[in-house]
């Protein structure tokens, strides 16, 4: 048997640098405290490792007890902000507009908009979107790089944050370390209410030779607003940017359909393992400072049981990009790109059609009329936390998780042969 975590087993045993127990080794000095316990696969003499798993190695096991839906409680709050629906929209400009992210705020999400993507860049984007529908795959990367060329202005900043406000919506948006303190005064003046500072990879130990680093934890510390930092992948990065004084961290490096950063760069870690690595540095954090900092799986969740299933392993919620791309109300209509897909000297991402399948509404709380888990992504997470018997997402987090690689193919024959349901 394979336990990714034994908090009980090996406080007791307290191990030092490095030790083994019936096949279980406990390496602190790899990134992890003695009271986590890992299983190490030996890669060469030189490298070892562990095994990760994604959503679709696991599988949230029923417990002895089962409830109504209706009495499933699925509100999240950070920091004074309290939402009926988990979810954050991931701040990609196929996914969130002005206009998307306050339909997403009355629904009872949290819409992120990319302070540095069209919308900021463009008085109107309306055309840019348009004919990025119209390119060939073979020539999407370059044209986006052209339109991103144009410089981010802060006038533009400024009226598409008060425009969200005006709605009366609880407003976030996100930016690079590298336009943090550029934007902050502007972004404080528009009244946000939620800073999202995010990249590929974000960590509280910038170094560099060239420029001064944004330093993370006096920008936090000083900051007006509460911040969610990210991405990050394990318990180390995870828990140095909890130390930063984040309200939020985003775990995910690499998962999500429009991402190409594990192929270019060779870096990741499937979500599962992240989830849960990232929330054992939220316990050891709590332990150390009596401060909850809030796990939020960012990207690789595609279906309502992929939500699911990063809240048994610890999220308190999800940041989702491709699935919102699909709504009728999303701007580029069916299409997605990442925020590293013009980059431009090493794109990271690239254009994907999502397929649009639904309103906002169907997508996120339903009625869904399709039967393959893309739509009323919210009522099956509450539909399986009733199924399993949880009432909140704190108790869920306490689900069994199983590792099961046959769940996606068992008895599934006649769907994946007909392309139907759980086969496409």
């Amino acid at each position: 048997m394979l336990t990714l975590f034994a908090w009980p087993l090996v406080s007791a045993l307290k191990p030092t640098a490095s030790s083994r127990l019936e096949g279980i080794t406990f390496t602190p000095e790899r990134g992890f405290t003695p009271e986590v316990a890992m299983a190490e696969v030996e890669i060469g003499i030189y490298k070892s490792a562990r095994q990760a798993y994604g959503f679709d190695d696991i599988a949230i096991v029923p417990s002895r007890r089962t409830r109504d839906p209706e009495d499933v409680d699925i509100s999240w709050q950070i920091d004074a902000y309290k939402f009926e629906l988990p979810v954050l929209g991931s701040a990609m400009d196929g996914a969130i507009s002005p206009t998307t992210a306050i339909e997403m705020g009355r629904l009872g999400g949290l819409g992120v908009l990319n302070l540095e993507g069209l919308w900021t860049r463009y008085e109107d984007p309306s055309a840019l979107f348009e004919e990025i529908q119209t390119l060939d795959d073979d020539k999407a990367t370059a044209r986006m790089q052209q339109m991103y060329l144009e410089p981010v202005k802060l006038e533009l900043v400024a009226e598409r944050i008060r425009q969200m406000k005006a709605a009366g919506i609880t407003t976030s948006a996100s930016v690079t370390p590298q336009k943090t303190d550029w934007m902050a005064k502007t972004i404080l003046d528009a009244g946000l209410d939620i800073l999202v500072i995010q990249g590929t990879v974000v960590s509280a130990e910038h170094v560099s030779k060239t420029v001064e680093p944004l330093n993370l934890k006096k920008f936090i510390r000083e900051f007006e607003l509460p911040v969610i930092v990210g991405g990050c992948a394990s318990y180390q990065a995870a828990l140095h940017l909890m130390r930063t004084g984040a309200a939020g961290v985003l775990v995910g490096v690499g998962p999500g359909n429009a991402c190409t950063s594990r192929a270019v760069l060779g870096i990741g870690v499937p979500q599962a393992t992240a989830i849960a690595d990232v929330a054992g540095a939220r316990m050891r954090h709590l332990d150390e400072t009596g401060v909850y900092v809030h796990v939020i799986a960012d990207g690789g969740m595609s279906k309502g049981g992929d939500i699911a299933k990063a809240i048994a392993c610890g999220a308190d919620a999800v940041m989702i990009g491709s699935p919102l791309t699909s709504a009728v109300e999303a701007p580029a209509h069916g299409f997605h790109w990442g925020m590293a897909t013009f980059h431009p000297t090493l794109p990271r991402g690239t254009r994907v059609r999502t397929k649009v399948r639904g309103t906002l509404k169907e997508v996120l709380v339903g009625p869904a009329h399709e039967n393959d888990g893309r739509l009323n992504l919210f009522g099956a997470l509450r539909t399986s936390m009733a199924t399993c018997g949880y009432e909140t997402l704190k108790e869920f987090q306490k689900a069994e998780i199983m590792l099961a690689p046959s769940l996606q193919t068992e008895g599934k024959q006649l769907q994946r042969a007909q392309g139907v349901g759980m086969g496409h």
